[in-house]
């Protein structure tokens, strides 16, 4: 499993409603049943991930996230509603995060900073978009639509009355260390955020 899905595991209480968007395979979503029996679905527009939840016992809808989740869910539907790794291929994720706080109590949201400062120094040396091991493509193929940094999330959810709970910014090993706290817009590549309406 990915570290910083061992990370968000920490964040999320046994017994609780989890609704994971953008699932991929359904790793989270299969450990944190195993683990802290949570109920709840995963998320997923990929033909060749959803035969893999389905192959974990993951309940798994196929939908584009980009269509909202209106149709979808009721208010306070879940405890937790989980993003990662996905807003920033999102059209538009303001709307999405949106969502997550009202059909979640809180949301858990993960993104590759685009202030670190290999992307600064890629871009203003180099004339290039950066490629990075936290944002591996190239400008042509990436997924990646909306990039943001620490301080531009931070910024949505001061302009939102979105609440920050809890901040982890890391290496690309997700690892934290002195440094990266102090200067995490600057030196850490992947942030992970707790949230909730403020």
């Amino acid at each position: 499993m990915r570290a910083d899905l061992e990370i968000i595991q920490n964040w999320i209480q046994p017994d609780s409603h989890v609704l994971d968007l953008g699932c991929g395979d359904g790793t989270l979503m299969h450990a944190l049943t195993q683990r802290h029996q949570v109920k709840g679905y995963g998320l997923e527009y990929d033909d060749l991930n959803i035969i893999s939840c389905i192959e974990k016992d993951v309940n798994v809808i196929q939908v584009d996230l980009d269509q909202g989740l209106s149709d979808l869910f009721d208010d306070h539907s879940f405890d937790y509603v989980i993003m990662t790794q996905t807003l920033q291929a999102m059209q538009r994720p303001d709307r999405l995060l949106k969502e997550m706080l009202r059909v979640g109590r809180e949301g858990i949201v993960t993104f590759p900073n685009f202030g670190h400062w290999k992307s600064r120094t890629q871009l203003s040396f180099g004339g290039f978009m950066p490629v990075t091991k936290a944002l591996p493509n190239t400008w042509y193929n990436t997924p990646n639509i909306h990039l943001c940094t620490v301080r531009d999330f931070e910024q949505f959810c001061r302009d939102n009355n979105i609440r920050i709970l809890q901040r982890m910014v890391v290496d690309t090993s997700h690892q934290s260390s002195f440094l990266i706290k102090m200067f995490p817009n600057l030196l850490g590549e992947i942030a992970l955020y707790r949230i909730s309406n403020g």
